[in-house]
């Protein structure tokens, strides 16, 4: 029987054998209890007609209960120094594919063409190195892969960001642009005793699944999204305040800001954490024909 990566003993004999050191850098903290693994991998629902896409498999912990579950397992890795030792843990599984690249920089479309076109349901199953967690999300979800979903471990503080609602202190853009795409819950907490070297902060996996459709239908998307950051630039302002900072040239437009949000029913001394994307959406609507070319102007 296939001894577990993910328990002390082995990592450490695994680290040792390699003489590999761990780069904080790298947010490089290796997962020690199976169990652990198995229930991250039970959320994602995976079976041998399921592909995976990790990011950052380490020592290949998590990267053996996916190639256990799922059909084929598809793993970015920055590293180079993790690459022969990925090739020896990984070794007794053959559907496994490692690819030496920052997930940032790489052309995860193509990837998923070329590794992934006979599998209809892919997963992203990952635990996120926690310093560039939110870049890589929001790449996931602007790449538009034909993925089912993401079950991913981050810092807790993002992870309640993530899932979080209007009218929280949690609330803000991050929410928004990953909640007008996906259904975000919470599946499980993770505590720090379960990594080495334990993390300084509180983990936790996070459950996205695709919505058959954004949440709302608006003009054009990404300035939604340029209207939602601009709304919590200053949280403690006013929605007004931030959109007349935020928005080019707003203080010259001050008067059809407020129309607009005369137009949508939304108070101008409303602070943006208050607004539902719904509301958001048609805001963004609203502002669209006067905000839109001045916009599109300073960004070609």
């Amino acid at each position: 029987m296939i001894k577990d990566i993910a328990t002390p003993v082995r990592t450490q004999e695994i680290l040792k054998k390699y003489g590999f050191a761990l780069k904080k850098s790298l947010g490089q903290n290796f997962l020690i209890d199976p169990n652990i693994l198995r229930n991250i991998v039970s959320h994602a629902g995976l079976t041998k007609d399921s592909a995976a896409i990790e990011i950052g498999p380490g020592i290949g912990a998590l990267t053996e209960h996916l190639a256990r579950s799922a059909g084929k397992v598809v793993s970015f890795e920055i590293d180079q120094r993790l690459l022969p030792v990925l090739a020896d843990t990984l070794s007794p599984y053959d559907n496994v594919r490692i690819v030496h690249s920052d997930i940032l920089e790489a052309d995860v479309d193509a990837v998923f063409k070329q590794e992934l076109a006979d599998f209809k349901d892919v997963m992203v199953v990952a635990n996120l190195p926690y310093y560039v967690t939110t870049p890589i999300l929001l790449k996931l979800l602007h790449d538009r892969l034909p993925i089912r979903g993401m079950v991913v471990m981050m810092q807790k503080e993002v992870a309640d960001r993530i899932t979080a609602k209007p009218g929280t202190k949690e609330y803000g853009s991050l929410s928004i642009a990953i909640q007008y795409y996906m259904d975000a819950e919470v599946a499980m907490t993770v505590p720090r005793t379960v990594f080495m070297p334990p993390p300084n902060v509180d983990s936790a996996v996070i459950k996205l699944t695709r919505r058959t459709e954004p949440i709302v239908t608006v003009k054009d998307e990404d300035f939604l999204f340029l209207v939602s950051r601009g709304s919590f630039v200053q949280r403690r302002k006013t929605i007004l305040n931030n959109l007349q900072t935020s928005l080019p040239e707003g203080k010259a437009h001050k008067e059809d800001i407020l129309k607009a949000l005369e137009e949508t029913g939304i108070n101008p001394t409303r602070r943006g954490e208050t607004l539902s994307i719904q509301e958001f959406g048609a805001l963004a609507d609203a502002l669209y024909e006067t905000f839109y070319e001045l916009w599109r102007g300073g960004n070609k």
